[in-house]
């Protein structure tokens, strides 16, 4: 392996040669003893969470030559893993000239720096990981703007003396000037001015968001958004709906920016689909926040499908680590009425399986009954546009309207704000109307044509 040098500049591992693009990956495992590694395995084995974090590491291009688990009694406070298993994976890491190490754990900045010493290559816990995917994925001006918040927030947390360049520098004159700010201080404040301008431009994301979801609320359209854990088949999903042409890969977070299209359901109904980030186990916090503008398409929605894949050995601890992260943006998933679960690729189940969980569904309450689809093959969408139509009729009210035949403005006004279901002349000469909308659709109706608007059928 070639030897490492440190560039005092930018404060990175650099290489001597080039980069190689091999990496190792590394799944520490606690054991049963710590409540850390008991909260994990509830959710999930090590031989998955391990896999995962290879796919994680295969989605920016990485080329995987060595991955393990490694089992601790307990966290060490310098190198996380204990000094044998470093110098083990010291060995590797010249024998296969890998030019990055990744731990699948949150690594702090001291463990990270003692680990880089001691193997000579960059270390990324997988924080650092996820950022650099999204990083990767991110393609509008927003989504970089959203990357780089939460890059620079961990960058914060990561300044540690480690190079000569930290080193403090002295203020004043001559010998009686007193120590100056040092250079990990001036590092820090550079990050937090562009912290500040970022939210700034960010503040504008949001208001432009804000602006662009009230024009679309004075359009009948209701909004239906995709959640899920990455790689459920979301964007697959999307694109077999809108005829659309999402990138859709089998890797962890093949998209990023969210993306809106209109669709039009099995009756007719026409809806505004939104395909949204995927979400992952142990997703950065400074990530939710940072996209949390984005994430309020979610928010706002009249219905939210929560795409599974039902064909993963994980899809139960996967769906749970989406309900806490939804949990985390105010949506109570056990109660909120606009949530449908969409178990996807039933193309994927072996007959056995797929009569299981068949019978898994039927078994659920009705209010609460998932929907067996594969985006794939286009398997149940037809059930999923009857599902999605029920529970938009649940949150809309319909509204039975008499008018006169010459108030077209008034008219005009039902077409923009409000779904016209019928129109048609009675014999009484006027023009009866049914109509549908939201519960703040519904209040306005009412509010400007008083008593013309009654009550219609549910």
């Amino acid at each position: 392996m070639e030897p490492r040098t440190r560039d005092s500049a930018s404060d990175r591992l650099t290489a001597a040669a080039t980069q190689t693009g091999r990496a190792i990956v590394i799944e520490p495992w606690l054991r049963q003893s710590g409540a850390r590694a008991k909260a994990i395995s509830e959710n999930r084995s090590p031989q998955a969470r391990l896999e995962e974090a290879v796919g994680l590491a295969l989605a920016i291009g990485l080329n995987v030559v060595e991955s393990g688990l490694v089992t601790l009694g307990e966290v060490r406070p310098a190198t996380y893993i204990g000094k044998g298993k470093v110098e083990q994976f010291a060995g590797l890491v010249k024998t296969h000239e890998a030019g990055v190490v990744i731990m699948d754990c949150p690594v702090s900045p001291v463990q990270q720096r003692n680990l880089e010493k001691a193997w000579g290559v960059k270390v990324l816990d997988r924080t650092g990981l996820i950022l650099e995917i999204f990083g990767r994925r991110a393609r509008t001006r927003e989504g970089s703007l959203q990357v780089e918040h939460a890059h620079l927030t961990y960058q914060k947390s990561r300044l540690v003396r480690s190079w000569t360049h930290l080193e403090r520098q002295r203020g004043g004159f001559g010998f009686l000037g007193g120590p100056g700010e040092t250079q990990l201080e001036a590092d820090r404040r550079v990050i937090e001015d562009r912290l500040k301008r970022i939210e700034e431009e960010l503040d504008k994301v949001k208001r432009t968001r804000k602006l662009h979801r009230e024009s679309r609320k004075r359009v009948p359209y209701p909004i239906v958004a995709l959640v899920g854990y990455t790689n459920a088949g979301k964007s697959t999903l999307f694109n077999r709906m809108t005829q659309a042409s999402v990138l859709s890969a089998d890797m962890l977070f093949a998209t990023l920016d969210p993306t809106l299209r209109a669709v039009e359901l099995s009756h007719g109904h026409r809806v505004i689909l939104s395909d949204t980030v995927g979400f992952i186990s142990d997703l950065p916090t400074m990530l939710v926040a940072a996209f949390r503008a984005t994430l309020e398409e979610v928010i706002e929605a009249d219905v939210i499908l929560h795409v599974r894949d039902i064909s993963h050995e994980d899809s139960a601890p996967q769906s749970q680590d989406v309900v806490k992260i939804l949990g985390e943006l105010g949506i109570d998933a056990g109660l909120d009425r606009r949530l449908i679960e969409v178990w996807n690729k039933v193309d994927k189940l072996d007959p056995d399986r797929r009569l299981a969980v068949t019978n898994l569904a039927e078994r659920q309450p009705a209010g609460a009954r998932p929907v067996l689809v594969s985006a794939q093959t286009g398997e149940g969408l037809d059930r999923l546009g009857k599902a999605i139509e029920a529970r938009l009729a649940e949150a809309r009210e319909i509204i039975d309207l008499v008018l006169d035949p010459a108030d077209g403005p008034g008219l005009s006004w039902l077409y923009r704000h409000t779904e016209v279901l019928e129109r048609e002349f009675g014999d009484d000469g006027q023009m009866h109307l049914t109509v549908r909308g939201s519960a703040d659709q519904a209040a306005q109706v009412r509010a400007k044509f008083g008593a013309a608007a009654t009550a219609g059928r549910i």
